[in-house]
This record gives C-alpha cells, sequence and structure tokens, in this order.
C-alpha cells in the first residue's frame, strides 16, 4: 500500500480486523485454551510486525526531515543556505585514516598535514528534539602530527552573484567537541587574480555560535567576484571528537555606516 491510499475493501477489512481482535480480548478470560492459544500465536505474529512499524514511524516522525532547509536567518537575508552535508545522505556516510584532500560529498574537501592519518569522519543522522538539519558531521581525531586540519566548504553561485562590500555574511554552527579547541572560519573571495581573506575565531562558549564577515573594510572588486569558499580550522585538535551538528549561512545588507 505503499505510495497510495488505501481503498475502500482494504479500509473495510482492516475494520472487521479491528473488531476481530477486540472481541477476542473481550473473550478472552473465557475462551477455551486451545482457542487462547491459536489466538496468542496469531497476535505474537501480528505484534511483531506492528511493533516494527511503530519504531519505524516514531523513528522517522521524530527526526528532522530529509532535505530540510529550515533554519532561523536573518529577516532582510538575500541568500542562505545548508549544504548537503546536512541536508541529506551522503554515497559513503563514513571514512577512516582519512587522507587529505578528501571529498565529503560534493562541497566540502578535509585537508590535514599529517604524515600517518588517525582521524575518522562519518555523518551522523541528528535525532535530538533541538535539531533542525537532518544529519551531522563527525571527527574523530586520534594522534595527531600535523601542523592543521581543515574543513573547505565551497560556496555556491548564488552566494556571490551581486555580492557588495555592503553585505554581511553570516555562518551559524551547532558545535560539540569532548574538550575545547579553537576553530577558525576564513571567508575567501576570488575576485579577478586576487583572493580577499577575512579571518574570524568561533565563540565557542556554547554550543550554537554564529560568526560574521563584514565586507565593508575589504578590497573587494565587487565587479570581478568569480568564487568563495569558507576554511574552517580547528587548531590541536587531537585526541578530540568535534560534532557538527548544523551548519548553515547567510548573507544580508549591513546598516550604513
Amino acid at each position: 500500500m505503499t505510495g497510495r491510499k488505501p481503498s475502500f475493501i482494504e479500509k473495510l477489512a482492516h475494520k472487521r480486523a479491528m473488531r476481530r481482535w477486540a472481541r477476542a480480548a473481550r473473550n478472552a478470560a473465557e475462551a477455551k485454551l486451545s482457542e487462547l492459544r491459536a489466538q496468542r500465536t496469531d497476535a505474537r505474529l501480528l505484534r511483531t510486525h506492528l511493533d516494527r512499524l511503530i519504531h519505524r514511524a516514531d523513528e522517522r516522525l521524530a527526526l528532522p526531515a530529509l532535505g530540510s532547509t529550515s533554519f532561523p536567518r536573518p529577516h532582510n537575508a538575500d541568500w542562505a543556505w545548508r549544504p548537503e552535508m546536512w541536508r541529506g545522505p551522503l554515497p559513503t556516510p563514513g571514512k577512516s585514516t582519512v587522507q587529505t584532500k578528501t571529498r565529503l560529498g560534493g562541497e566540502i574537501t578535509l585537508f590535514h598535514d599529517c604524515a600517518l592519518s588517525e582521524l575518522t569522519v562519518r555523518q551522523l543522522r541528528n535525532q535530538r528534539e533541538a535539531d533542525l538539519a537532518p544529519y551531522g558531521l563527525r571527527m574523530d581525531v586520534f594522534k595527531f602530527d600535523g601542523s592543521f586540519l581543515s574543513l573547505v566548504i565551497d560556496l555556491p553561485t548564488d552566494a556571490v552573484q551581486g555580492l557588495r562590500k555592503t553585505h554581511l555574511l553570516a555562518l551559524n554552527a551547532i558545535v560539540e567537541m569532548e574538550k575545547p579547541l579553537e576553530i577558525f572560519g576564513r571567508l575567501n573571495i576570488r575576485h579577478g587574480p586576487n583572493t580577499e581573506q577575512i579571518v574570524r575565531e568561533l565563540p565557542l562558549n556554547q554550543d550554537e555560535v554564529t560568526l560574521e564577515f563584514d565586507l565593508a573594510y575589504s578590497k573587494l572588486n565587487e565587479k570581478r567576484v568569480e568564487h568563495a569558499w569558507i576554511d574552517l580550522i580547528f587548531e590541536g585538535p587531537e585526541m578530540n571528537q568535534v560534532t557538527l551538528r548544523d551548519l548553515t549561512f547567510s548573507r544580508r545588507p549591513r546598516a550604513a555606516l
């Protein structure tokens, strides 16, 4: 019956089955033992399927919907976006001994300079009531002999269309970690032969954080903007587990100076 509504005959059969089981339950105290034994066997088989259905339904209905783009954004935002990593399942949900330049879906690349990688990444299904993103990203870092670890998120074309120095670009993240570490966000905007960079540190004194990049003081050539990307740089990640429950971006015009 997947993908269609039950027919009249199926609804009628369901009502009859409900009445039958209700009658059997009422008469269980007085039924013959042979009849009761058969009913118990049938009821247990039926309960197996019902329990499986209820469990799967509770799981799916309680989770954020796949492909969700719902998240708070400024009222005057002219662009907002959640990367695919946090929207839907990836073809390969996890990787171990991750090498540098590893692609995580079509929009994110992981970089590091470790001689021996002891890094594991995996996509996980968010299940908390507060979560709006269907998926999260978890990194487990064990021994780390490198000097940097970063995630590079390529921003879509929409992010730079009509981009002006009067814009504020915001990064919003929900971050969990086993122990404190520093995380920096670096906005990179390629305009002609040059690349404008703005670096900010994420204020990780709370789970939900916002980082804003103000283009007003940049040397951006508005007529030659081609592409933009964000580097998330993790300082001292050794023996730590970092979970990005959500990562979203938005753009809005700033108030006049």
